[in-house]
């Protein structure tokens, strides 16, 4: 099943970890033979339990059936640690939804169906998570924890950023960035989910994403676009009043007069940022809201398996 047909199928759903899931589980039957070492969570054997081992792994259903004890042994047991960084700046809540559009068409919508997707993924495979929250203030911070009570005091950090922000949030990328980057002790996986929109000098910004690779991390950067609007400026003809929802500025144009050096303008600094990312060895996707949820599982399952 493609992911369109998957996400048409889950879009009845409300709850985002059982979105998550669905997410996962299409993505994963639709892989066949995984080429990813350790991805499965499936165990290859039993083992005897000894006394004195953790129990966290007795299959009870087997016991029920033998009345003997015995463990699961997982085909390759990891200790991944993941921190999720999510921009929740104003601009982030853009495109404006419809009544019947589902959330995650729009940036932050897609943030955190993709965050939760990832975190359902880590659960499978054992490994902790953490998270980041920043605008114009750090708003929220969590050490990297695998059990379920954390995971679901995540999620419900995520269903909240779906609310629409009810002040205007401009974004402070930066200065987050260098204090997450001193959070984050042990080495990790740090992915980032960002519309890169930020007014501030381009060296300073490439200079926080560089921080966050010290101590060896490796750094994910989730470039989140509206496709149609943010790279392509596909709007009609008609007048149209344009709104910076971080700062309220207002310019009323025709788009077809300024789409050609537009376009020119954005692909510029994307390239420019792509190539950045390359030469500081951070891996760049961009990713466009709403249908790409399958890049951001195979990107991290490839990332995965250069972190060791």
């Amino acid at each position: 099943m493609n992911i369109e047909s998957q996400l048409e199928k889950i879009s009845s759903f409300q709850h985002l970890e059982l979105l998550a899931n669905q997410v996962v589980e299409g993505f994963i039957s639709g892989m066949h033979k995984s080429p990813f070492h350790g991805f499965s969570a499936e165990f290859a054997e039993h083992k005897v339990y000894n006394s004195g081992e953790s129990t966290k792994h007795i299959d009870w259903k087997l016991f029920a059936k033998t009345d003997r004890l015995y463990t699961k042994r997982f085909e390759e047991e990891t200790n991944l640690r993941c921190h999720l960084i999510i921009d929740n700046s104003s601009s982030m809540h853009y495109p404006k939804l419809k009544e019947d559009q589902p959330f995650y068409e729009s940036k932050i919508g897609f943030s955190v169906l993709a965050s939760a997707v990832l975190m359902n993924l880590l659960k499978k495979q054992r490994d902790a998570v953490g998270m980041s929250i920043y605008s114009d203030t750090y708003e929220y911070y969590a050490p990297e924890k695998g059990s379920d009570r954390h995971q679901r005091m995540l999620l419900n950090k995520l269903e909240n950023l779906l609310e629409a922000p009810t002040t205007t949030k401009t974004t402070d990328t930066i200065t987050f960035l260098h204090q997450i980057a001193e959070k984050i002790h042990r080495r990790s996986m740090i992915i980032l989910f960002t519309d890169m929109l930020q007014s501030k000098d381009d060296n300073a910004l490439f200079n926080a994403l560089q921080h966050l690779k010290h101590d060896k991390h490796k750094v994910v950067l989730f470039h989140v676009i509206d496709d149609k609007t943010e790279l392509h400026f596909d709007y009609d003809n008609a007048p149209r009043k344009f709104i910076d929802i971080e700062n309220g500025e207002e310019v009323t144009l025709f788009a077809e007069n300024v789409k050609e050096i537009y376009e020119e303008n954005v692909q510029s600094y994307f390239k420019k940022l792509a190539q950045t990312c390359a030469q500081n060895k951070i891996k760049y996707v961009p990713v466009n809201v709403g249908a790409d949820f399958e890049k951001i599982l195979t990107t991290y399952l490839v990332e995965k398996q250069t972190f060791g």
